[in-house]
């Protein structure tokens, strides 16, 4: 990544246990220097679209795409707000699947994780309960036919919508459906393909900021804008 490259280096007192003098240091990159954006800055919508990570997609081919340079994958990532590029990426296929079995292991991949809702309305269309809510085996609520008399209400699946009707509607009559590992390992990856991307318009200014940033000011230990010495600590040889 070329990241690294951006960030300004340190000379940093040899931390090995051979070395010839107590006086021996070593270059170090800065990890200390950082840059994120200022909020009024990533709240600003006309500076960023929106990018959806595609399968097999990676930071430099995602740069490669919206600037022409795989190099500024870093660019990529800042903007997406990612801290860590193995947690916070999705995973391809491949990898997901690996993950998930090493997670739950192979007989547990289609086992039961959890329970959702699913969107219910009544009769006049009108929202009883919204889609995604977790819930347990157990979830039951009051059906239409106690509260209204002899009418139905539906519910709104991925496979198509179902009539729903009953003093109480229970998970077994539709109200809820079943969420297996592997799906639910599927739709917490999905969640991470949608990224903020900064569009090429305001590149340049931001490697000229950053790169401004990423300098030191003239201080006691400045050596030049990428580097800084470091007192020496330690007191015998």
């Amino acid at each position: 990544m070329a990241y690294f490259r951006e960030i300004p280096d340190v000379v940093y007192q040899s931390p090995l246990l051979r070395k010839l003098t107590s006086t021996e240091s070593i270059l170090a990159k800065n990890l200390f220097r950082k840059v994120k954006f200022l909020n009024h800055v990533k709240n600003n919508v006309s500076m960023f679209n929106k990018y959806h990570i595609r399968d097999g997609d990676r930071p430099e081919t995602v740069a490669q795409k919206l600037y022409g340079n795989s190099a500024l994958d870093f660019v990529v990532v800042l903007t997406a707000g990612i801290n860590n590029i193995l947690n916070e990426w999705p995973l391809d296929n491949k990898n997901l699947y690996n993950f998930t079995e090493d997670k739950y292991g192979i007989e547990n991949l289609n086992s039961l994780h959890h329970y959702e809702t699913s969107e219910i309305r009544d009769q006049d269309n009108r929202l009883i309960q919204p889609a995604g809510l977790n819930v347990d085996q157990y979830y039951t609520i009051e059906g239409p036919t106690r509260r209204f008399g002899e009418v139905s209400w539906k519910a709104i699946k991925p496979t198509g919508v179902e009539s729903l009707n009953g003093n109480t509607l229970s998970v077994s009559d539709g109200i809820a459906v079943a969420v297996s590992n592997y799906r639910y390992e599927t739709i917490e990856n999905d969640k991470k393909r949608s990224i903020d991307v900064l569009r090429s318009s305001y590149l340049q200014q931001f490697l000229d900021d950053f790169r401004r940033i990423m300098r030191y000011d003239r201080n006691s230990q400045y050596l030049h804008p990428m580097l800084i010495g470091t007192e020496n600590t330690r007191i015998v040889e």
